[in-house]
């Protein structure tokens, strides 16, 4: 039930609980004002008919003696539908009020001479109601009498009625536009958070330098706003001395890299000269890697928009795969396919491609191009060890090694696939992993053809 109840919390908005909060708050307090407010009002005129009925017992108590004074005292009142009724000792009817002649006596209350009693009784005469009886104990020269004054209750029991039905009507309507009211004015009252979120999904590390707009109010939303910004100014300042240092370590390594590999080349081809050599090619790769990555997430990646064929692109790069791992069988199956974009980052994707699916290859690598639906399609598969299905995403994070089978030995960097990636987004493309017919990885580029 808890689980329940949280899931259902999670999916109701600010807005909404916000609205059901001041609702539920204000039925649960018109509630317990509404029935303080009958209770007292009940009292109230309770304590009326108790004091107009005590009144009225102490006339008629004064009257006792005197015969004609008696009857016009004990006359029922027309305004106030009120019952007299005087016992003797031992309880007998000596007098009642004319609604009363004949009845027994309207309450069993006996109290003490000058003592006063009260009770709630219903009555079947004169009516059908309840009564509020006040019992007063007098000594006469005759003997002790009791004097009992009934009034009815019926006007006091409408009004209760009418106050609880207007309460149950008026109570869900104020709920109602209370909730409403809510719901509206925090609706008003977050639209500089509503905007702030939508700009904040608009910030990526290719534009920090974009900013949360500040709302005009001096209030708590416009300190988170500038609390945020101030977070931002931070982060690019971070990010971008970090960049600078990528960019500048990378730029400074390309010199003596080359004074290193020049003296390679004096040394011959001994074999731990062809390894030194091996592994300054590495590091060249990855230098220029971390240039195009720095450039990349500073200012965008800078293209060239001309029409390229792929499937020469394709052609070209599965000679050259094919001369480089000449144990591989490499195929390719195209078709002849333009786009627009720049054939240097094109090839660029093509080549991290294919010598991604060769480092882990065990015999094939399977490349098709082809044109559908007005997308040009190319797809590179091996028969290597594969991608599972979770880290298919994760697998264009940079510097990313998934398994012992994908590891440093082979020669990766881990930035093949992220710069592949960058290259296809900035020319309109999306490329994702899939599973090889062959068991190994599949890597799928889409780009946009060229318009005829």
């Amino acid at each position: 039930m808890r689980r329940y109840a949280e899931r259902i919390r999670q999916r109701l908005g600010v807005r909404m609980r916000s609205a059901l909060a001041a609702s539920a708050v204000v039925a649960i307090a018109s509630v317990l004002t509404g029935v303080a407010f009958v209770v007292a009002a009940r009292l109230i005129l309770t304590g009326n008919v108790d004091q107009s009925a005590g009144d009225r017992a102490a006339q008629i108590a004064g009257a006792l003696g005197d015969e004609e004074a008696l009857t016009a005292v004990i006359q029922p009142s027309l305004r106030d539908r009120t019952v007299v009724q005087v016992l003797g000792a031992d309880g007998t009817v000596l007098r009642s009020s004319t609604l009363l002649t004949g009845a027994q006596p309207i309450s069993p209350l006996r109290p003490a001479a000058g003592e006063t009693r009260r009770e709630q009784r219903r009555l079947a005469a004169p009516h059908d109601e309840y009564f509020r009886i006040t019992a007063l104990g007098v000594s006469t020269a005759a003997g002790p009498r009791t004097v009992l004054v009934g009034q009815s209750l019926d006007e006091i029991n409408d009004g209760t009625e009418a106050a609880v039905g207007a309460l149950a009507v008026g109570l869900p309507v104020l709920t109602v536009i209370v909730g409403v009211a809510t719901f509206l004015f925090v609706g008003r009252s977050l639209r500089p958070v509503d905007a702030m979120r939508r700009q904040a999904e608009t910030i990526s590390g290719r534009n920090l330098h974009a900013r949360l707009p500040v709302p005009p109010t001096a209030d708590e939303i416009a300190a988170l706003a500038n609390t945020m910004n101030g977070m931002l100014d931070r982060i690019e300042a971070a990010t971008a001395a970090q960049r600078r240092f990528v960019a500048d370590a990378s730029h400074e390594l390309r010199s003596p890299l080359s004074t290193v590999l020049t003296g390679l080349d004096l040394l011959g081809d001994g074999p731990h000269v062809v390894r030194m050599r091996r592994e300054s090619d590495r590091m060249a790769r990855l230098i220029a890697d971390l240039l195009l990555l720095a450039r990349v997430d500073e200012k965008g990646l800078q293209l060239r928009h001309e029409d390229v064929d792929l499937d020469d692109l394709v052609y070209l790069e599965r000679e050259r795969l094919a001369a480089d791992h000449p144990g591989l069988k490499v195929t390719a199956r195209t078709a002849p396919v333009r786009v627009s974009g720049d054939p240097h980052h094109l090839q660029r994707v093509l080549r991290n491609l294919v010598d991604n699916a060769a480092r882990y290859a065990k015999n094939t690598v399977e490349v098709t191009l082809e044109a559908q639906d007005g997308t040009a399609e190319i797809v590179v598969a091996d028969d290597g060890p594969g991608i599972a299905a979770q880290d298919r995403a994760r697998v264009f994070g940079r510097f990313v090694r998934l398994d012992e089978d994908r590891s440093r030995a082979g020669g990766g960097t881990g930035l093949g696939l992220p710069i592949a990636r960058d290259i296809a987004t900035a020319h309109g493309g999306t490329l994702t992993v899939e599973e090889s017919p062959a068991g190994g990885a599949l890597l799928r580029l889409r780009l946009p053809l060229t318009d005829a």
